[in-house]
């Protein structure tokens, strides 16, 4: 069976793991109010959906 001669060093280790990382959530601006929503998700703030009002919301 094989068997490492040797440790792996840390600096080792931590190089072979960069491109194991997380992406950024991307954020949009909705057209409708302006307000920050992830792309292809519905506008909490104003209900709307490509133009279109699909939640109604209660703006008081």
């Amino acid at each position: 069976m094989a068997v490492p001669k040797r440790k792996t060093s840390k600096s080792r280790r931590d190089m072979r793991r960069t491109h194991k990382k997380t992406a950024a959530i991307s954020i949009t601006t909705c057209a409708q109010c302006g307000e920050p929503k992830r792309p292809h998700h519905l506008c909490l703030s104003c209900g709307t959906y490509k133009g279109r009002t699909l939640m109604d919301t209660d703006e008081d």
